[in-house]
């Protein structure tokens, strides 16, 4: 069994230490620059954005983790600059800070996994970002609160930090899986302006962390939309220290790693939804009985990115006729007659067409903060949740000046 989720006090795995600092980088003097130790032999695995636009960065952490073979000993992480759509010069400045942070740490620059996130097309201040890394690498600490404050740093335009822990025991030892996350806004699946870092301390090879990463991924932050923009910076990290002593092996601890993990990822993606830029509604839509998962997604997704469902749903007006037009022009060869939609726990149509409703009780289900739309299908067995959020005006004015 998994341990309880971690709320205020975050579990610390073994084998990291954490900092963070304000490098300048944000007009709004908060820390904006953060690291991440691990001991030597540590693995690690990664899941990138899939937008064709990527920030230098993600160029420079897949290189590294191939050159590497996913060995990984630090992650360095900037807010406040994407240094994406910066050319070569983007490129030679993330070089040249992980270059600084292997020397400063002694490890090579290829085991220096870096991240950005902020505004696109901005030169990055790589001179602000060196005079701070030997302050920076001088406070890292082993704790809760080193790792807490690490979340801090990596936030936009983020209202809180996001952060889970789980645990579990194996005979006498313990193995613990945490996670920090950042992103709010620019959120479509397969990933999105959303950074991940899970860090644990258990012993795997590069290659089964990226397997079950993959697959966690599908399962979580690939079910998550806010807005339908997919970022340039996305990046999710499993690292593990394999300082516990309990090795990735054997059915049992297959299965309560697998499970710990995707319980983190799973809270990590909830709490970016809550968060959503200028979000007053987390939906969770249910699709079921589709052919299979990549039709669900493809209704999800529909459902999910319309305007004029999102703005009923921030006027908790319950007008499911949107949605059964979003589902009709989603591309998928269903038949309308067959379709189901429910809000709430109530049927508000069937087959296609109007069933009596309490539309009273439905608008109260989407005053709600937490609200379930469902729709049925009738074209398979498949099913799939998805998570998104309504659109208000205020995401409109977070948007509209975000670079000034």
């Amino acid at each position: 069994m998994t341990g309880p989720l971690s709320s205020g006090k975050l579990l610390l795995p073994k084998g990291f230490s954490f900092s963070s600092l304000a490098a300048g980088l944000k007009a709004s003097g908060r820390s904006d620059l953060a690291l991440a130790e691990a001991g030597s032999g540590s693995t690690a695995a990664a899941v990138f954005t899939s937008n064709r636009v990527v920030a230098a960065p993600v160029e420079v952490g897949r290189g590294s983790l191939a050159e590497t073979r996913g060995r990984m000993r630090a992650v360095i992480v900037n807010s406040g600059n994407a240094n994406c759509a910066t050319g070569s010069a983007g490129l030679r400045s993330c070089n040249e800070v992980c270059r600084a942070v292997g020397r400063l740490l002694r490890v090579s620059p290829d085991e220096v996994f870096p991240s950005s996130t902020g505004i696109i097309g901005a030169p990055l201040p790589v001179g602000k970002i060196l005079s701070k890394l030997p302050a920076l690498i001088a406070t890292r600490a082993a704790s809760g609160q080193a790792l807490s404050e690490f979340a801090q740093a990596i936030m936009t335009t983020d209202t809180r930090p996001k952060l889970a822990s789980r645990s579990f025991r194996v005979g006498e030892r313990e193995v613990i899986v945490s996670g920090v996350a950042k992103g709010s806004g620019m959120i479509h699946p397969q990933l999105a302006t959303m950074l991940v870092y899970v860090f644990t301390d258990i012993e795997a090879a590069p290659a089964e962390l990226g397997r079950l990463l993959r697959g966690t991924c599908d399962q979580t932050f690939n079910c998550i939309s806010i807005d339908g923009d997919t970022s340039t910076n996305d990046t999710v990290l499993l690292l593990a220290s394999g300082k516990s002593g309990v090795r990735f092996h054997g059915s049992v601890v297959r299965e309560k790693f697998s499970v710990a993990l995707l319980e983190v990822c799973q809270s990590l993606a909830e709490q970016i939804v809550s968060d959503g830029e200028g979000a007053q509604h987390v939906i969770r839509l249910i699709v079921d009985q589709a052919k299979n998962r990549a039709e669900g997604l493809r209704v999800a997704k529909a459902v999910a990115h319309s305007l004029l469902v999102k703005t009923a749903w921030a006027g908790a007006d319950p007008n499911w006729g949107r949605i059964l037009a979003a589902i009709g022009a989603c591309g998928v060869r269903l038949d309308p007659g067959k379709v189901d939609i429910c809000i709430g726990d109530q049927l508000v149509c069937r087959y296609g067409v109007a069933s009596p409703f309490d539309e009273k009780k439905a608008h109260h289900h989407l005053t709600q903060p937490y609200c379930e739309i469902g729709v049925r299908l009738r074209r398979g067995h498949s099913s799939l949740a998805f998570l998104t959020t309504d659109l208000t005006a205020e995401y409109i004015h977070i948007n509209a000046d975000y670079s000034t």
